[in-house]
């Protein structure tokens, strides 16, 4: 166990040299490294001495390389059935993203036909996510009139839409 100590020693660096050249990473060599070094120890049994060790070492470094190289595909390619879905592109189709569009320009036409008040408390309220008492102080205005504009503005908003793009249902 010593002797094994000793050998682990005086090749480490030699083996997390060759791991990050390998690999052309940092991150996770101490694993990788472990790996080696476990697969030495349950092969030098069985090593001959034809061969220097550093030559086994090399050898046991590429095919854990190897290894870690298989399995990162195997888990890269299967995805489970489950999260299938989330890889899923979070675009719209076309036929949405044109909904989309046709909606926001409908809001946006709306916006502009309403009184400078009510397009201000739509806005600082959704756009800007202000709260009643913040719009209330940047307006002047007491905060039950905020809330009460604020009702009325959304209701006019939902029915100048719908006039606009009767498709939209909300």
């Amino acid at each position: 166990m010593e002797d094994f100590a000793e050998l682990v020693e005086h090749h480490q660096t030699l083996v997390f040299r060759t791991l990050a050249r390998l690999t052309g990473q940092r991150e996770g060599l101490e694993d990788l490294a472990q790996e080696v070094f476990l697969r030495l120890f349950r092969a030098l049994p069985q090593f001959r001495g034809q061969a220097r060790i550093t030559t086994f070492l090399y050898r046991i470094a590429i095919n854990v390389v190897n290894d870690e190289f298989r399995r990162r595909e195997k888990t890269r390619l299967s995805v489970p059935e489950d999260r299938a879905n989330e890889l899923k592109s979070p675009l719209p189709n076309p036929a949405e993203a044109l909904e989309r569009n046709q909606l926001l320009e409908a809001v946006d036409a709306s916006l502009l036909q309403l009184n400078t008040r009510d397009r201000a408390i739509l806005i600082l309220h959704y756009q800007e996510e202000r709260s009643y008492e913040e719009i209330a102080a940047i307006l002047r205005i007491p905060m039950g009139t905020v809330k009460t504009h604020l009702y009325r503005a959304r209701e006019r908003l939902k029915s100048m839409i719908k006039e606009c793009n009767p498709c939209a249902t909300s």
